[in-house]
Parts: C-alpha cells; sequence; structure tokens
C-alpha cells in the first residue's frame, strides 16, 4: 500500500467509524497531505507503507520546522493541532495497517501558552440581557426566551449546551440547579431570584405547549432552540451595542467568574460552580481579573 492510499484509509476511517464533522476532516486531510508531500521531498521517493513506519523523530521535527516558515507560518496552536492529527494518523497504522512508528513519542509539540478568557463588563452583559427586549422586530415571546437564556449563561454561569439541555420539568427552578457539565461531571448551581424570574417570564408568554421531557427552550417553529441560534442572537446583540467580537455567549460564563472573583469569592468555589476538572483552569480568571484592576488603577490614580 502507498502512502496516499494509507491516507485515504485513515480519512475513511475517521468520517465513517469516528464520524468527525467535515471541518475536522479537512483540518485532518490537509495535515496528512503536507506531511506526506514532505516526507517525500526530503527523503526524494515515494513512500510506502513500511516507510511510513520508518520516519523518524528528526524528520518529524524537521516538518513541523518547515511549516513555521514559509509565506504563511503556523502559530504554535496550529502545529500543536497538525501534530496532533499525525499522532492520529501514525496510530490508525499501527492498529489497522500493523504499521508502528515509535518515533512519534519523542517529539513533543510547541508549548502553548492558554489565552486569559475575555468577559464582559457587568454593564455589558446586563445590556445584552436586556436589549432582546428592546427589537421591535421580535416577537415577544421570543424576546423573553432569548433574554432567559441569557440570563442563566451570565447568571448562573452556564455553558450554552448546557443552558440548553434544560427540560420543561425543570422549571419552576429550584434554588440550585443540578447540572451535568463536560466528561459527565455533575455539580450544583445557586439559581438568583433574578435567573428564575426571566424563565418564569418566558414560560408565561410561550406559545408552544410542550411535555416535561422536552427542551426547555424552544424555537420559532416549536422545536428546540439551537446553540447555532443563540450564538447568533449574541453576535446581533453585539453589534447594536457596539461590543467587540469577544462578546460572545461563552464570554458571559467568563463573566459570571470574573465578576464573582472580583466581588471577593474564592478560586475553589468558583471551579465547583463552574464545574473544571482542574483548579488551574479557573485560575486563568485571577489573570482576568489582575488586568482588570491595574487598568482601573491606571485610569483612576491621579499619578498613573
Amino acid at each position: 500500500m502507498i502512502s496516499d492510499q494509507a491516507l485515504a484509509a485513515w480519512l475513511a476511517y475517521l468520517s465513517q467509524e469516528r464520524r468527525l464533522s467535515p471541518r475536522t476532516l479537512e483540518a485532518y486531510g490537509f495535515a496528512g497531505r503536507r506531511y506526506l508531500a514532505f516526507l517525500e521531498q526530503h527523503r526524494a521517493e515515494s513512500l510506502d507503507l513500511k516507510a511510513l513506519g520508518t520516519v523518524t523523530a528528526g524528520e518529524i521535527r524537521a516538518w513541523l520546522a518547515n511549516l513555521r516558515q514559509g509565506d504563511h507560518p503556523l502559530s504554535p496552536r496550529s502545529l500543536s493541532q497538525a501534530l496532533s492529527a499525525i499522532r492520529t494518523f501514525h496510530g490508525f497504522l499501527d492498529r489497522r495497517l500493523d504499521t508502528p512508528n515509535p518515533a512519534l513519542a519523542l517529539v513533543r509539540g510547541p508549548k502553548i501558552r492558554p489565552g486569559a478568557p475575555r468577559p464582559v463588563s457587568e454593564d455589558q452583559a446586563l445590556g445584552l440581557i436586556a436589549e432582546p427586549a428592546l427589537d421591535p422586530d421580535r416577537e415577544g415571546w421570543e424576546a423573553a426566551r432569548d433574554q432567559a437564556v441569557l440570563t442563566l449563561l451570565y447568571g448562573c454561569g452556564l455553558r450554552i449546551s448546557e443552558a440548553l439541555s434544560l427540560k420543561r420539568s425543570d422549571a419552576p427552578l429550584p434554588d440550585s440547579l443540578r447540572i451535568t457539565g463536560k466528561g459527565a461531571k455533575t455539580r450544583l448551581v445557586p439559581v438568583l431570584p433574578a435567573v428564575r424570574e426571566a424563565i418564569e417570564a418566558y414560560l408565561a408568554a410561550v406559545p408552544h405547549g410542550f411535555a416535561p421531557q422536552e427542551a426547555l427552550f424552544r424555537a420559532k417553529r416549536g422545536g428546540p432552540l439551537s446553540p447555532r441560534h443563540v450564538q447568533a442572537m449574541v453576535q446581533t446583540l453585539r453589534g447594536r451595542l457596539g461590543l467587540p467580537a469577544s462578546a460572545t455567549p461563552h464570554a458571559l460564563r467568563h463573566s459570571f467568574a470574573t465578576h464573582l472573583l472580583g466581588a471577593g469569592a474564592d478560586l475553589r468555589s468558583i471551579q465547583e460552580l463552574l464545574g473544571h476538572a482542574s483548579l488551574s483552569t479557573t485560575q486563568r480568571y485571577t489573570e482576568v481579573d489582575a488586568a482588570a484592576l491595574l487598568g482601573a488603577y491606571s485610569k483612576a490614580h491621579p499619578h498613573a
């Protein structure tokens, strides 16, 4: 089997068995083709399956170095993603085509410093929540629904998927919500009166009837509300309010954490409320809060 056939078999496996998204398949295929093209040029010969098992750690590092150069050099994050794709490719060669390559274990990807979250300010968050009711072209129940979703994201620190996973039977909301997040990790999130009131206002206005186990948030035609709707809705709202592109639905979750931190909440409590598996993930919010404090200091201090 030649290398192109091995690549095609891998992509077919990712599509048919792993059922990866078309965008991910495209990215993996692009990385694989660049990898094979580099190796063939580097060795000045065509590659067969046996040759793929003899690729050295030095050749893989040379390929990564090549990706850092040229007219369109890859960022450290993109390099890490490309290397991850090639690890997956060689894992497939090992498991399915009996062609192991231990050299991959000797190659480390570039260090990636996680970017600090970019929350919105308290005024911006409240502006986003209030804005749907000011749109004369939207039906009242849709505005109430959008406000309820945004209030959940900001008031409870939920991810979009978590907010949209709520069922009709979850309302009226109790004093605390049991949320199942990433990795099937369950957490309890206190429910503020403002959140409960927003949900009740939406339920009083929604024209659709639905069973207890159906989705709480409904689309215009009655089906479950999609994450794409929430993303598009916030994009429209931030345009009307003149907010930056970083004002996303997920930024409201970041704001929940950052504003709690600024009000004196400890990191361990915020970790529990957000459902982070590692405290180091939550500690990124200390950078945000410190930056906000320094910004306020530089603007307000007479000697700044």
